[in-house]
């Protein structure tokens, strides 16, 4: 297994996935059709992980709510114009059982899988929903207790975030799963964690699932902080994270938890024990298209940088070729994946797809690649099997005016990273919409009386420059907008 200190990830989006190789098969594809040439091809990207997005069971409830939704409904419309039933088959965080999907196979495929990827040094990572569950989950009938119960006066008060449901001993009232800013998530039911028994059965859950992968990305994993539970719901709880984490560490020491987090509490969560945290807060300052916060973002403690999940778009954003103009897309996207931290890649990202697909739909619709983003990304990738950019030390570096009155030296970032056996490399992005000049200070005083060629990683361009130089006054940069290079330091002579 790669345990590059930076580790890339690629995203899968499973259902979807299967239905095309259903169609191409001509039967029902299950986790155990997916051609190993297709797993060659991540292993040899360097991706380190494979995210299979919504392989659990789900249920006809959820499934239901899915399809009557009328916002849902226009949105499925949207992406697929010739839509049908089939199409919709519930979100896959709507879970009813965390068993293997039936239509992906059987337990056993699962196995496989994480099995078949071991051998090629990837690592599996799975989804877990911490605060909800789909309304037809076994608990409801034998545990009812382990969700947050309503009553008639909020049922009619709060439409939007209470149901009835009918069980053998009677009708009960449920709060639907949801967040403090919004209304509940009506295809499913909010687990109370207020009851230290439905914590220990999650826990006991956490513990079987951890036996079928490497890894788990846990969604919306805020919303069960006690602070958090508390605001939504007025109940004190005891805090679940802290507990729960090292309990699946003890058995399987090098077990991987990703949040999903917003509302900066990031730092919350990694000192909970989460080995990686979303950074959403750079990913909406790349999208605000201002250098200054986006430097200053990185100013945070290393410790909590390398713990960060780096992405430009996933399941839940929009597309990121949709999403940010070419060239700035190119530009936001070497900040993105060349500072420290883990690397999230969605899967169409790297061939500039534009549509994203609702996770309640088992179906996209066919979206052409992009051959500029194809290809810049392919150079983005293989640019990072630099030694340096997997296990090396990474700076901010700091910036200077090239003259008096210049100010648009503010809006390069630039970073220096120093690999074990002398690999060196400087990022270097003008993330501004007009031509920018300034000086980059270069740490390494060793440069001094050598000469260097400075390789683009991602183009032909290769500068002559003078250690000397780099050093003081530092690298001299005159760049376009959103102009970037990635330099790989090499000695002449």
């Amino acid at each position: 297994m790669s345990n590059n200190l930076y580790p890339s990830l690629y995203q899968i989006n499973t259902r979807v996935w299967l239905n095309q190789l259903s169609g191409q098969l001509g039967r029902p594809a299950t986790l155990d059709d997916i051609p190993d040439t297709e797993l060659d091809k991540l292993a040899n990207f360097g991706f380190d992980w494979v995210y299979f997005l919504s392989v659990w069971q789900t249920g006809e409830a959820a499934r239901q709510v899915s399809m009557s939704n009328p916002q849902w409904l226009a949105e499925y419309h949207e992406l697929l114009p010739d839509l049908q039933d089939e199409d919709i088959v519930g979100s896959g965080f709507a879970i009813k059982d965390y068993t293997l999907n039936t239509r992906l196979g059987t337990s056993a495929s699962l196995i496989r899988l994480r099995d078949r990827l071991h051998q090629r040094n990837l690592k599996l990572m799975l989804d877990f929903v911490p605060n909800h569950t789909a309304p037809d989950h076994a608990w409801v009938n034998s545990h009812p207790e382990y969700y947050l119960a309503g009553n008639e006066s909020l049922l009619a008060e709060q439409p939007q975030n209470y149901t009835k449901i009918d069980l053998p001993e009677g009708s009960r009232i449920f709060a639907y799963g949801r967040d403090p800013y919004f209304d509940g998530w009506p295809d499913t039911l909010q687990l109370n964690y207020g009851n230290r028994d439905l914590q220990t059965a999650l826990i006991n859950e956490l513990l079987r699932i951890s036996q079928w992968c490497d890894g788990l990305r846990c969604d919306m994993a805020m919303l069960v902080l006690p602070e958090i539970f508390q605001r939504t719901w007025g109940i004190t709880t005891e805090p679940f994270w802290p507990k729960a984490i090292p309990q699946i560490k003890e058995q399987q020491p090098n077990f991987v938890f990703m949040a999903e987090v917003y509302w900066d509490m990031e730092w919350t969560l990694q000192q909970q024990g989460f080995d990686y945290t979303y950074d959403k807060r750079l990913y909406d300052r790349l999208r605000e298209q201002i250098s200054r916060p986006i430097r200053e973002h990185f100013w945070a403690d290393l410790d909590y940088q390398n713990k960060s999940t780096r992405f430009l778009e996933n399941h839940d954003e929009p597309r990121a070729a949709a999403t940010f103009p070419s060239g700035i897309h190119q530009a936001a996207a070497i900040l993105t994946f060349f500072c420290p931290g883990l690397r999230f890649f969605h899967q169409g990202q790297l061939q500039g797809w534009t549509k994203r697909i609702s996770v309640h739909l088992g179906r996209g619709p066919d979206q052409p690649t992009d051959p500029n983003v194809e290809q810049f990304y392919s150079q983005l990738i293989e640019s990072l099997q630099f030694k340096a950019f997997q296990e090396g030390q990474w700076q901010l570096l700091e910036c200077h005016p090239a003259w008096s009155d210049n100010w648009t030296w503010d809006c390069f970032i630039a970073f220096a990273w120093q690999g074990k056996e002398e690999e060196q490399a400087i990022v270097v992005v003008n993330y501004a919409g007009n031509q920018s000049q300034g000086y980059i200070s270069v740490p390494w005083s060793n440069l001094a009386g050598q000469h260097f060629h400075l390789q683009d990683m991602m183009s032909d361009t290769v500068y002559e420059v003078e250690g000397d130089n780099l050093f003081s006054p530092g690298l001299y940069v005159d760049y376009s907008p959103w102009e970037y290079h990635v330099f790989k330091l090499v000695k002449k002579g």
